[in-house]
């Protein structure tokens, strides 16, 4: 197999894992124990399913350890193609990443004080819960940068299809938007739900893309054989 073609699939195999560890945490796990608006209830369902939140806490650091290897798989993709973008895939993956450990760090503080409590507890859990899905908010500003030089390295390399690329942007650009939108305008949920449908058809094509073509063949001819990371330069 073409190292190039390896590197791609490895990617894609990284990208859903992101994709999954995000799902089962944010959107499964983190419903079944956050009532919003009733502390007691929150505190309540983290004593009672203390193993629910403990593994809460490990799908987001799966989602910190995912994040930042499909970062650096993408950089190490698209380097040679177009190194700029492939640079600003790595450093706002990695940015995003930081913002989602620091939520695993609040959620693992609200786990411990349930079982531990100091003070209000209800009410110091309920604030850490708060604080870690706006950390999930402000941080799709980041995942919404990292899908535009995504879009232009296909639209650049010529590798994926075009239309991917430009899914890709207009994904980036409609998470940018979601996220003021979420908080200049917080009745307008269905609005920001919407805005980020683009993103969610682009990073599943790529996803599937990915593994299944890896790259165009024509890019097999156009890369180096040798796509691993380069060296750190000799001190």
């Amino acid at each position: 197999m073409h190292p190039l073609i390896r590197t791609a699939r490895m990617t894609g195999l990284l990208y859903l894992g992101l994709a999954v560890t995000g799902a089962l945490g944010f959107l499964l796990i983190r419903p079944r124990l956050f009532a919003a608006g009733d502390p007691g209830t929150t505190l309540a369902n983290l004593v009672e399913h203390a193993s629910l939140a403990r593994a809460g806490v490990a799908f987001e650091l799966l989602v910190v350890v995912t994040q930042t290897l499909t970062a650096a798989w993408f950089y190490r993709l698209f380097r040679t193609a177009d190194p700029l973008n492939a640079g600003g895939i790595a450093t706002f993956g990695l940015v995003n990443a930081i913002a989602i450990l620091i939520s695993a760090a609040t959620l693992a503080t609200a786990a411990q004080l349930a079982l531990d409590p100091v003070g209000d507890a209800a009410a110091t859990v309920q604030l850490l819960y708060l604080v870690s899905g706006n950390l999930w908010g402000v941080g799709a500003l980041f995942f919404g940068l990292w899908l535009i030089p995504m879009g232009s390295c296909v639209l650049r390399s010529g590798w994926m299809p075009r239309p991917l690329g430009w899914i890709l942007v207009a994904g980036g650009v409609g998470y940018l938007l979601s996220a003021f939108v979420r908080y200049l305008a917080p009745d307008a949920q269905v609005v920001a739900d919407a805005l980020v449908l683009p993103a969610t058809v682009g990073e599943f094509w790529m996803i599937g893309y990915l593994l299944i073509h890896g790259v165009r063949h024509h890019a097999l001819d156009q890369a180096p054989s040798d796509t691993r990371l380069p060296a750190p330069a000799a001190a």
